[in-house]
């Protein structure tokens, strides 16, 4: 009974073996060694948090490289470091070089554009966008969100939003404790190079209007498909002061620069 039960596994093996000897990225993924994800923890205002556990699969770290290797190709620099504290290096070396905020959204676009073939994403906007004043591909992009990005962002589920009319559609994400927000410890990098391009691309190339409303006392986001965001000047998160755990923010106080609180990535 044993045998036959571990049959399917080691067929599975033999099969991602095969596929990661041939993918054609300088980063392959490694699905022997990342099976688990402890309960790590992080430090803000001098507290001790917990971070919600997420075990990451096979296909969140195929993801993960796609998603790394895309970033690169736009950066043209990598990191020695694997994984996804080698991601986070990139995003920051995506923030040094671009010479303004602006370009590092338009770069950050691009990124996610290039993970999608052309033609899907203007089929959807074409064809499923229009549904039901747009709560189908509200609805499906939540869906999907939650159960593909939880490799980037953590643990997060569906939830119901209420909509500036008043109705209540399922269409929001709750994302309970940013992954990307708590490695990465910068506020102009989560509004940056997730905030303000996921918003642009899932409006601009899928016709699915969104506000992301990232918190940054507990790092949770809360996803609202089918809700238009703020212009700039009246989106608070914009003018967030910087984490008290990012590395600028500690040197700035040290050498007690001018408007020290700002965030000097926004």
């Amino acid at each position: 009974m044993m045998m036959m039960m571990m049959k399917p596994y080691n067929n599975t093996i033999h099969l991602l073996g095969h596929l990661n000897s041939s993918l054609p990225f300088p980063h392959k993924f490694n699905y022997v060694k990342h099976y688990y994800c402890v309960r790590s923890q992080s430090i803000k205002n001098g507290n001790e948090v917990d971070k919600p556990e997420y075990n990451p699969g096979i296909f969140d770290h195929l993801l993960l490289t796609l998603f790394r290797n895309k970033m690169v190709e736009e950066v043209g620099w990598d990191s020695d470091k694997p994984g996804y504290d080698g991601l986070i290096e990139v995003a920051n070396q995506l923030m040094v070089k671009t010479p303004n905020n602006a370009e590092t959204v338009e770069a950050s676009v691009r990124i996610l554009r290039s993970l999608f073939p052309p033609f899907l994403l203007e089929l959807f906007k074409m064809l499923v966008a229009p549904l039901g004043r747009g709560k189908v591909a509200a609805i499906m992009v939540a869906r999907v969100t939650a159960l593909s990005c939880q490799w980037l962002m953590g643990s997060c589920k569906v939830n119901s939003i209420v909509l500036p009319d008043g109705s209540t559609w399922k269409t929001g994400v709750l994302v309970e404790k940013c992954k990307y927000l708590e490695e990465s410890k910068c506020v102009g990098i989560c509004i940056n190079t997730c905030k303000l391009p996921t918003q642009a691309f899932i409006n601009d190339y899928m016709g699915v209007p969104l506000v992301m409303e990232p918190d940054f006392s507990d790092y949770s986001c809360q996803f609202k498909f089918g809700v238009h965001p703020p212009i700039n000047e009246e989106d608070k998160t914009l003018s967030e002061p910087c984490l008290a755990i990012c590395p600028t923010a500690t040197r700035r106080r040290e050498l007690r620069t001018a408007n020290e609180l700002q965030c000097p990535k926004l």
